[in-house]
């Protein structure tokens, strides 16, 4: 007899977590079941998937050194996911010791790991939180505790607005943290695109459909949009495997022979004051 998949407190074994999912694209352990069908039904029609995770994994890196090599020391990690190294304030303390980070995710297995990982890290802390709430991310005691908002601040929304529906209104999601960012604060965004493959975007629609990992895939110039009051930097709004700034990690630019069936853009933007 198969033994029984052991599942967190506080967690439904009949709903894909998109945390969870892109876990097990990247070749980590911590999903269940109903993440891992959702995985390879979207794989069986899209096999570079696992690679456009690692590439996204790539740009948040990337993007997230830049920052720091600007003089940015301070991060809110918006939709964490389940911790992999590099994470964010790995990346940047390799830059600058003195950076501090907030990662941010509503989903408990995601708490649970970072409650692990960071109770004896300084500077870092994780908090269980939902993005459509912007007001209670920005008024948490631990944010406002870590993070000072009169100085630069990286906002990072990696592969997260595409779970956001436009009913719950993610330029404004956007916009309540940008009108507290200082001068010198930057966005990064990655979002997956409605110029994917057709077969591959209903997969995922029909996989994920009622859950909180059904996604709103936008093409190239909504998700411009979500950048409106930044101005983009470097190659601009870009698939994330081909985002970086200079020749760094050249080693890893071919991580796709050709363009992936299911795109995912990023863009680095730094904020505009009049």
């Amino acid at each position: 007899m198969a033994e029984l998949e052991r599942v967190p407190p506080g967690v439904d074994p009949t709903v894909p977590s998109s945390a969870r999912v892109y876990d097990y694209l990247l070749g980590g352990k911590d999903h269940l079941a109903i993440d891992r069908a959702v995985a390879e039904a979207l794989l069986a029609v899209a096999p570079d998937t696992r690679l456009v995770a690692r590439a996204n994994r790539i740009f948040l890196a990337r993007a997230v050194r830049h920052l720091a090599e600007q003089g940015v020391r301070q991060f809110i990690d918006l939709g964490t996911g389940i911790p992999t190294s590099p994470s964010v304030h790995e990346v940047a303390r390799e830059v600058n010791p003195a950076c501090r980070v907030i990662y941010v995710d509503y989903d408990p297995v995601v708490r649970l790991h970072t409650q692990v990982l960071l109770a004896d890290v300084p500077g870092v802390a994780g908090i269980q939180a939902d993005l459509r709430r912007p007001k209670d991310i920005l008024g948490d005691p631990h944010v406002t505790g870590l993070i000072d908002f009169d100085q630069p601040v990286g906002v990072l929304m990696v592969g997260v607005l595409h779970f956001v529906m436009d009913e719950e209104n993610p330029a404004g999601i956007v916009a309540a943290f940008r009108e507290r960012m200082a001068p010198g604060s930057h966005l990064v965004i990655s979002h997956t695109m409605a110029e994917s493959a057709p077969e591959a975007l209903a997969q995922l629609k029909m996989a994920t459909a009622n859950s909180p990992a059904q996604g709103r895939f936008r093409d190239h110039s909504q998700v411009a949009r979500l950048f409106d009051g930044f101005e983009l930097i470097g190659p601009g709004l870009v698939p994330v495997q081909d985002w970086r700034i200079g020749d760094e990690d050249e080693d890893q630019i071919s991580l796709l022979d050709g363009p992936p069936r299911l795109r995912v853009d990023g863009g680095v933007a730094r904020l505009i004051r009049t």
